[in-house]
């Protein structure tokens, strides 16, 4: 998923773009709107963290189902500019902008064996902060790279956002993500498959 990283925006220049503030606290859900993908738990979230602090949640992704459930819950929570909701389609040249502004990805799933939402976050340096459902959980590691909740419980999820924010846990998560893409690039790929070679000892001239 490294190819989303493109290097065409900074933090400051995505916010610009997407018309946020430079020091705003910004969560984004991001995919396809699916009813497993537990986004009306992330939206009832939402009046609990605006209710302590003003984290504006933005919602990048084409609904697949009836979106005036989500919209209904989105006025709940208060409305723009705290929820903003862009369910569309979104192309890969809009991906970058999207996490690069972000502070943090949310995927409040119900259910899953793994999501690309998470790949993508790390590849662009954004922690994450998911459900424990499925596999979805075994990519988060819990206080390196993200937080875990419960699955369908609004106020667990509400909590890890505003723990995120008030503790100042982006840094600290940033710095985890870094090390997880480097541990894991094609760089440190090769290097250990040379030092696996090395260590069987084919014959001379290999290299």
């Amino acid at each position: 998923y490294a190819q989303f990283d493109q290097r065409r925006w900074t933090r400051e220049t995505a916010r610009a773009k997407l018309g946020l503030a430079p020091d705003a606290d910004v969560a984004l859900f991001f995919g396809y709107v699916r009813r497993y993908k537990g986004l009306d738990s992330l939206l009832e979230a939402w009046p609990l963290v605006r209710a302590k602090r003003p984290v504006t949640l933005i919602v990048a992704g084409e609904s697949y189902e009836d979106a005036a459930p989500y919209r209904e819950l989105a006025e709940k929570a208060g409305g723009e500019p705290g929820v903003r909701l862009m369910l569309r389609y979104i192309p890969d040249d809009e991906v970058e902008a999207l996490f690069k502004a972000a502070d943090v990805a949310v995927l409040p799933y119900r259910s899953a064996t793994q999501s690309g939402v998470t790949a993508v976050a790390y590849a662009l340096g954004l922690p994450v902060i998911t459900t424990n459902v499925g596999g979805l959980a075994e990519t988060v590691e819990p206080g390196r790279t993200g937080l875990v909740v419960p699955p369908e419980d609004p106020e667990a999820l509400g909590r890890a956002i505003l723990e995120y924010f008030e503790l100042g846990m982006a840094g600290g998560l940033r710095a985890g993500v870094d090390a997880l893409r480097r541990a894991n690039s094609w760089q440190a790929l090769a290097g250990d498959t040379l030092s696996l070679i090395d260590e069987l000892a084919p014959a001379r001239g290999w290299r």
